[in-house]
């Protein structure tokens, strides 16, 4: 019997495998979940919430991170494809497939439908801008009868089950779409926890929600407090003013009690993204420049405390299949020189942005501002809170950007995440990067179902990527996740996805 989404606790395995036909048993577990230890934890997160928790925008993760919404499907332990709100899947044909959906309720009442699913994927494909998963697909859905939806691709999409695991495909009661395009997670979900307030971007409620298909959650509910400063983050846990706080500043996470601390094998890596679609680096030889310069390796002691690795390419360490199947980059630009960097950017400032809600990267872009500078670019930077910025960095407004990247985090399978971050398409292209032989790669690994096939034809498109000087990786994060003592049942999930679940509770 597969692992159903309320067992999804400790740390995460990463091997996301390919599921072409799945089916599992329904019904909601009578375990752990259902004994119901009462009183309620309280959270620290790091990034507000920019589009009041849409499932369209960033926002989404903290509705798979607190257990609020669902899915028709979730990743378990290993990265595969297993039951949320279906029960069941099967593929009709290369871009056909058909989904048998569970008795639920969301938390206003009303039932789960195949209806509903359809409104909801309605919803994300008119989304502006679409959700990143979509980037790479057009997904079609028709209610075949109240209990089964049938999903269509215009072309094959040999990953929908997982694609439909991301949080940004949420299903949601048909009140929380708004006329406007806006949408609401207050209320709507399915989750064993739901929103009774959302207090702008600093605080919001979540109550348990007795319905929930998968059992009564240990917890009677869920207070959360956005706290974008990590070293405020945690002294939260220090003083005992929150129980849980996530992404703790590795230069906090030695001052932490060693059982409040967990260390977790990420998804994420660090890297600089250079424009190539305006500005300094619409120049390879400027961009070959710049890569040059940069040297991630000297960030992991100095800025990470040790809690990194090197960078090996866009996929590190915790992605274990990567490694041996890395392609070489060749090809590339002739960097110019510094004098020729100096004569080339005359007169011309090197825009260079990161954010602060993880407290590391301001620090790494100092040290990379000192790299570019001895390579002859003029560097200012601008720092701010990412919400603040983002609209600025789809736009082209910087030259490079200081960024940390889940690269799992979209489906569990690494081609959304180029797709959207690297194709001329892609909906999250902070680069810009308009090429067709990355075009080209990432399109023969999106088409490939053989599970080893399309993980070296990922890694052929990495090498493509890469050619362009167009991002730079840097280094492989380890996250902190702080826990107070007597707090039980915390997911510790290296692609970042899920947090709180049915049986977190403090003994």
């Amino acid at each position: 019997m597969p692992t159903t989404p309320r067992r999804l606790l400790a740390a995460l395995a990463l091997t996301p495998l390919l599921a072409g036909c799945f089916a599992a048993g329904g019904g909601g577990s009578t375990g752990a979940g259902a004994a119901g230890t009462e009183g309620r934890l309280r959270v620290a997160l790091a990034v507000p919430p920019a589009k009041a928790l849409s499932p369209f925008s960033n926002d989404a993760t903290v509705l798979s991170k607190l257990s609020i919404a669902e899915g028709l499907t979730a990743l378990d332990a290993s990265g595969t494809a297993a039951p949320a709100l279906a029960t069941s899947w099967k593929r009709d044909s290369a871009t056909a497939w058909t989904f048998e959906l569970r008795k639920a309720t969301f938390q206003d009442g009303t039932p789960v439908t195949a209806q509903s699913v359809v409104t909801a994927l309605a919803h994300a494909n008119r989304a502006t801008p679409k959700p990143r998963v979509l980037s790479d697909v057009d997904l079609t859905a028709r209610a075949v009868d109240t209990d089964t939806v049938t999903l269509t691709t215009k072309s094959a999409d040999p990953v929908l089950p997982l694609r439909l695991a991301s949080p940004a495909l949420a299903v949601l009661a048909a009140k929380a779409y708004a006329a406007d395009g806006t949408v609401s997670p207050v209320g709507t979900g399915t989750g064993p926890f739901r929103i009774t307030r959302l207090t702008g971007r600093t605080k919001a409620t979540l109550d348990r929600y007795d319905g929930y298909w998968g059992g009564r959650a240990r917890t009677a509910g869920v207070d959360v407090t956005w706290i974008a400063d990590g070293t405020a983050r945690a002294n939260a846990l220090r003083s005992g003013t929150v129980d849980i706080a996530e992404w703790i500043p590795t230069a906090q996470a030695k001052l932490l009690d060693q059982d409040t601390r967990h260390e977790v094998p990420s998804v994420r890596t660090d890297s600089l993204i250079l424009n190539t679609g305006g500005g300094l680096f619409t120049d390879p030889a400027l961009r070959a420049a710049a890569r040059q310069a940069v040297d991630g390796s000297a960030l992991v002691d100095s800025v990470f405390s040790g809690y990194a690795d090197p960078a090996q390419g866009l996929f590190g360490p915790a992605v274990p299949w990567a490694a041996g199947r890395r392609a070489a980059v060749t090809g590339r630009p002739q960097a110019a020189t510094p004098a020729q960097v100096k004569a080339e950017a005359a007169g011309r400032t090197l825009r260079l942005a990161t954010y602060t809600n993880r407290a590391e990267l301001p620090e790494a872009a100092t040290v990379l501002q000192q790299q570019l500078e001895k390579a002859g670019f003029t560097v200012k930077q601008d720092v701010r809170e990412y919400t603040q910025m983002e609209a600025d960095l789809l736009a082209g407004k910087y030259d490079a950007l200081v960024f940390s990247r889940v690269t799992l985090l979209d489906t569990g399978d690494a081609v959304a995440y180029l797709a959207s971050d690297f194709t001329s398409t892609g909906v999250y292209n902070i680069a810009a990067l308009k090429n067709t032989s990355v075009d080209r790669a990432i399109r023969a690994a999106a088409e490939e179902s053989d599970t080893t096939k399309r993980r070296q034809k990922i890694m052929r498109a990495e090498a493509e990527i890469l050619r362009t000087d167009a991002v730079v990786p840097l280094v492989h994060e380890k996250v902190v996740q702080g826990i107070a003592a007597g707090v039980e049942g915390v997911t510790l999930d290296p692609r970042e996805r899920a947090l709180i679940t049915l049986d977190t509770h403090r003994e």
